[in-house]
Parts: C-alpha cells; sequence; structure tokens
C-alpha cells in the first residue's frame, strides 16, 4: 500500500494532480481542503495517500493534512458512501468543519453538496457521530490555514474553477452559476474562486 508520496508538482487539473518522483509521474486526486494548500507549480511536495485497488482501476488519493486522509478513510466506510462522495465532501468543507457540522447535527450543510441526498445525510450524522466526538476538540486547536492562490488570467481562472465543480459532481449550469455569484474582482484565481464557492454553498 501507497501511504505517501514525495516529488515535484508537475501538474495542476483540478482534482487532478501530477507528481514526478524520480522520473515516474503519479496521477493522484485531491479534495479541495488539499489543493488550496498545494505550492507552485515545480516545488516539491509531500501528501499522505490513501491507494484504492478496483476491477477496472487503481485510484491514488492524496492529502496535506493528516487530519483529512483520516476523516477520509472513516468517510468511506459509511454505507453508501465511495472515495468520490467522500472527496467532494472533503472539498466542501475540512476534517474539523465536518467534525463541527457533526457535532451541529446541520443537516443542511451536508444536503448542500453535489451527491449527498437526504438520507445519506442522515446516515452521515449518525455513524460519524461516535467517530468524531473525541477527535473535535485536538482538531480545533490545530486549527487550518489557506494560502493565498496565486494569479491566473480571468478566463482561464473562470473556465478551470467551473470545470474542477464539475469534477466535483455539479452540473455545468450550476458551476456555471456558483462561480458567477462569486467572481468579482477580489477573486485571486481559480482555486480562490472554487473555494468561495464551495464556502457559499454550505453557508446557505
Amino acid at each position: 500500500m501507497i501511504g505517501r508520496i514525495r516529488g515535484t508538482l508537475v501538474c495542476k487539473q483540478p482534482p487532478d494532480i501530477l507528481v514526478d518522483v524520480a522520473g515516474v509521474g503519479y496521477d493522484l486526486q485531491v479534495p479541495m481542503s488539499t489543493l488550496f494548500q498545494l505550492p507552485e507549480l515545480g516545488a516539491d511536495v509531500t501528501l499522505l495517500t490513501h491507494f484504492v485497488v478496483r476491477e477496472d482501476a487503481q485510484l491514488l488519493y492524496g492529502f496535506i493534512d493528516e487530519r483529512d486522509r483520516a476523516l477520509f478513510r472513516q468517510l468511506v466506510k459509511v454505507s453508501g458512501v465511495g472515495p468520490k462522495l467522500a472527496l467532494t465532501i472533503l472539498s466542501g468543507m475540512d476534517a474539523t468543519e465536518f467534525a463541527r457540522c457533526v457535532q451541529r447535527d446541520d443537516l443542511s450543510a451536508l444536503v448542500a453538496l453535489p451527491g449527498v441526498g437526504k438520507k445519506t445525510a442522515e446516515r452521515l450524522l449518525v455513524e460519524m457521530r461516535d467517530k468524531l466526538k473525541n477527535w473535535l476538540g485536538q482538531w480545533a486547536e490545530a486549527g487550518t490555514s489557506v494560502p493565498a492562490a496565486g494569479y491566473v488570467p480571468a478566463t482561464d481562472k473562470v473556465a478551470d474553477a467551473e470545470g474542477a465543480l464539475v469534477a466535483l459532481g455539479y452540473k455545468p449550469a450550476e458551476a456555471a452559476r456558483m462561480i458567477a455569484a462569486v467572481n468579482d474582482e477580489h477573486s485571486a484565481g481559480s482555486e480562490d474562486l472554487i473555494r468561495r464557492a464551495l464556502k457559499a454553498v454550505v453557508s446557505r
């Protein structure tokens, strides 16, 4: 099992990234909570990983934060939640935010995420409550910071942001509306647009 990967970040196309390790390129899928913390292209990066083997594919998921990987591994154990949905959940909220969401029984925040229906959200709240109750304190103390994204030309950043939301499960028209609602002069780049659009959905 691949538990960690270290190499040069050569491509970012949310939610997919490519890391070059001694000449071998590894494709990984990462949640937005990790994407927002990645360095610039060409920089060294170290990611914790979760390896999934299926009959038709071998998939590698990457995480900067151990808390996010731990939550991902717990989420995929919940009935009806696979790796893709777990990635979507962690793109809408990081591990600390999810823990607080469970603590508050915030059904609406979960249902706002694509692919999470009411029954799945209720199942998540019930099954994750006991697993998360002891983690919330230490996670809150650790805190999570999100660095500012670099500048990207306007047309590219909008297209990239919309494409990332579609890859997470949003319909193209819905993704376009979400990005349009947060695209203003304060938008630094596609990653910033994605982060603000996802935050707006969860906070409704």
